[in-house]
């Protein structure tokens, strides 16, 4: 051990008990084509092949964001993993492509191993709630960057589908029917926002502890609230009807997210009493008095997914969804037009 490391507030000790703390958590995502142990220099994994004509991996980056600011003051680590995942691999499911691994990337400003563990906890769920093997990761000390309370998480997927199987929008017609999941939220998006509505620093941290009958429960612990994983309940979609396209609702809600899976020629028409729109999203409004427009070019307003079938697929859909565990409904259509979306 660098006694001179230490002194420079690197404690090389703490993170190798960090590493052993999370090792069971880690171990428990564990799957079939998983090679090695943690500690390497890289994250080895096995693709069967077999399984596949024609292979394409399928990869997707993201972190968590200012949501982060919420976690430090709630002084509640364990959940912002799951919204580090679920980020990366909603991303890679609208391709059609089952998520294999997952590595991640935690930035201190002072490495507490058990801290560090309840993040990684975190993106342990996530990973196992998606069905990908946690593999590898890096976690940094950096004082003099970092407060020593604070930090970063970051993280990526890679996933694999067949070519033949790849969802891009190409095949979309005027008629196809949107089918919308549920959110549990407002996600990982929006939170520079989020934060200056509801003033979220320590001064106010009581008032935002305090129970709020429009939420049934506190303004922090909302919007903690993890990020939904739609791996599963997509991919059992995807077996079940011919999905032509799907979105996932991000930074930008629904103005920016669902252009991304039309094709030229084609426009979404969104339905907005056809969902619920969720108590915390009515309270952002209400708090700031923002347009409907920049709520729903903000946030996913209730909706965190949306995956286009044909029409006579529509109750089909939203059936299956359900039998995986999820809120559904047909909330539009594609429509001829400029590539873009209408709310009505």
């Amino acid at each position: 051990m660098s006694s001179a490391y230490k002194n420079a507030g690197v404690d090389v000790e703490a993170g190798y008990e960090a590493v052993r703390l999370m090792k069971a958590d880690v171990k428990r995502t564990f799957t079939k084509g998983v090679m090695g142990d943690i500690g390497g220099f890289g994250g080895l994994f096995a693709l069967n092949k077999e399984e596949y004509e024609e292979p394409v991996l399928v990869s997707g980056t993201d972190g968590v964001g200012t949501k982060l600011k919420i976690a430090f003051l709630s002084d509640k680590h364990d959940t912002v993993g799951q919204d580090c995942v679920a980020m990366c691999v909603n991303d890679i499911v609208c391709s059609g492509a089952k998520p294999l691994f997952f590595l991640d990337y935690v930035a201190v400003g002072k490495n507490v191993p058990e801290k560090v563990a309840a993040i990684v906890r975190g993106v342990a769920d996530g990973c196992i709630k998606s069905g990908c093997a946690l593999i590898g990761g890096e976690t940094a000390e950096m004082p003099g960057f970092y407060p020593e309370d604070e930090y970063d998480l970051a993280g990526f997927a890679v996933g694999v589908v067949d070519r033949k199987k790849i969802i891009d929008g190409s095949r979309l017609r005027p008629g196809d029917a949107l089918i919308g999941i549920a959110s549990s939220g407002v996600h990982s998006n929006g939170f520079s926002l989020v934060r200056k509505v509801f003033n979220v620093n320590e001064e106010n941290a009581g008032n935002l502890r305090r129970y709020n009958d429009k939420l049934g429960t506190s303004v922090l612990e909302t919007l903690l609230t993890p990020t939904k994983i739609y791996v599963k309940p997509a991919l059992a979609l995807i077996e079940a009807c011919d999905v032509k396209a799907i979105s996932h609702i991000t930074g930008g809600g629904f103005y920016e997210n669902i252009p991304r899976m039309l094709k030229d020629g084609t426009k979404a028409v969104i339905r907005k009493d056809s969902f619920e729109i969720l108590p915390i999203f009515k309270l952002i409004q209400e708090t700031a008095n923002i347009s409907e427009h920049d709520m729903f070019n903000t946030f996913n307003m209730g909706i965190g997914m949306i995956a286009a079938v044909p029409a006579e697929q529509a109750d089909t859909a939203v059936k299956v969804l359900e039998e995986n565990g999820e809120k559904a409904y047909v909330i539009g259509e594609i429509a001829d037009g400029e590539k873009g979306i209408e709310i009505i």
